[in-house]
């Protein structure tokens, strides 16, 4: 009689390697669409053979009629099958039983380490390639993990399915994950891994997560890291957002600072507005035409680290300065004597000024944002 234990030592998480991920999964727009997947599953088995042949193999497999085959399970249970059925869906059970020489006319297997009830499901599925739902819900990790030691590649597909649309939380993730580790489901154990890392507060309390710590610190180890470097680039992330926001806006405010010096708007005119309170399409221009005024009455702007938002002008003209391509015919003050001024600045400054105008620039092509101006001296 030969023994598999599916829960064997040789297969510890330890020792198995995760292989590279497949693409990432398209997610779905809502939680029913997640259903009908599983549901549209169920329908395609069903849909394998008439009622009336499934009733067949149904009332063959639990009549056991003409079984030829005994199936030792954990608790001294037994389970009658034939042969001919279950060794032409699994390859490995048909070697198990040409290995049983020693009752030609009865021969005996063992199948180990999972509930009596849960192997009865995976010799049922292996008759009719049907199940029923609540049997999945119960049973799932236990048959996903037959269906990979005996490769039935279709109830394997299923119980990740199951598993990916409805059967996945917070509390068993850490049992599924290191499951699909040594199952051979990457796409399982990358839905795992990020579930994992975006809910890894609740996950870190869960009882699979501390039996993990006990049974394989080294793949907790692993999770920790990933955690971290995930925690990394969403921050790395988040500060490459808000450079390229403050690049856009202080782009936004160039494009409102000439329109405002040169075409004029609301309050500040160089000409006659008919209607100085007709809407603009500089998100900007409002903001900047209230530090215009303050900067027209400041008695802090001449004053050396004096006033902040004056400060912000002055950057403002000298940055507009730099993009500008004709001083000349320029409307904005002093936009000429500033680029006079970069001829005296020192090598530290005027690398630093370039890397900045390079980068407004560049939010050309990204595209508008809405404007703060608090931000403009963020990068100056």
């Amino acid at each position: 009689m030969k023994n598999i234990n599916v829960y064997s030592p040789e297969c510890s998480p330890e020792n198995v390697s995760l292989p590279p991920p497949p693409p990432p999964p398209v997610k779905s727009n809502s939680g029913t669409e997640l259903k009908k997947s599983t549901d549209m599953l169920l329908q395609k088995c069903n849909s394998f053979a008439s009622k009336a042949t499934r009733d067949s193999w149904d009332r063959m497999f639990d009549e056991a009629h003409g079984a030829d085959v005994l199936i030792h399970t954990d608790d001294n249970g037994l389970i009658y099958a034939h042969s001919n059925v279950i060794a032409m869906a699994s390859d490995v059970i048909s070697g198990m039983m040409k290995q049983d020489k020693k009752k030609p006319h009865r021969k005996s297997i063992s199948i180990l380490g999972v509930p009596h009830d849960a192997v009865r499901v995976f010799i049922r599925f292996l008759y009719s390639s049907c199940y029923e739902k609540q049997d999945m819900e119960d049973f799932a990790i236990h048959l996903l993990v037959l269906s990979h030691v005996y490769v039935v590649p279709h109830l394997k597909r299923v119980c990740e399915s199951h598993f990916e649309n409805t059967l996945l939380n917070k509390e068993n993730v850490i049992d599924v994950f290191q499951l699909a580790l040594l199952c051979d489901a990457p796409r399982l154990a990358l839905l795992c891994h990020r579930m994992i890392v975006n809910s890894f507060e609740e996950v870190s309390t869960s009882e699979g997560w501390l039996a993990m710590k006990q049974s394989h610190p080294s793949l907790q180890k692993e999770l920790l890291r990933s955690v971290s470097y995930e925690l990394n680039s969403l921050k790395a992330k988040s500060r490459k957002q808000k450079e390229i926001q403050t690049y856009t806006q202080l782009y936004d405010a160039m494009e409102a600072f000439v329109h405002i010096c040169r075409d004029g708007c609301r309050e500040i005119s160089p000409t006659k507005i008919e209607n100085p309170h007709a809407s603009c399409g500089f998100q900007a221009c409002n903001g900047l035409e209230q530090l215009l005024k303050h900067m027209a009455g400041c008695k802090l702007r001449s004053i050396p680290g004096g006033c902040s938002r004056c400060k912000r002008i002055w950057q403002l003209l000298e940055l507009h300065s730099r993009i500008c391509v004709d001083s000349e015919q320029c409307k904005v003050p002093l936009c000429g004597e500033f680029k006079e001024r970069m001829k005296k600045q020192s090598r530290k400054d005027e690398k630093r000024w370039k890397l900045l105008v390079k980068n407004v620039l560049s939010t050309k092509r990204i595209g508008g944002s809405p404007y703060f101006l608090e931000a403009i001296d963020v990068t100056l």
